[in-house]
């Protein structure tokens, strides 16, 4: 069990620093948003995690939050 809190400790850190990356990228607010979306719900989806949209929208939101 043990591992599998490491490597999912990964993952959530690799999940958000790509967010954290496309942030800070040069690109309007909205399609940056869009873009953090659609990666999170592919992660999600890949790893058959079930959040709601308003649970995604959330964890989108503290992301944005950590990046300023």
């Amino acid at each position: 069990m043990k591992g599998f809190g490491y490597f999912s400790a990964f993952l959530v850190g690799a999940v958000a620093g790509t967010a954290i990356g496309l942030l800070v990228a040069p690109a309007k607010g909205s399609e940056t948003r869009e873009k953090i979306s659609e990666t999170l719900d592919e992660f999600l989806s890949k790893h058959n995690i079930k959040l709601n949209r308003k649970e995604v929208g959330d964890l989108i939101d503290d992301l944005e939050n950590a990046a300023e």
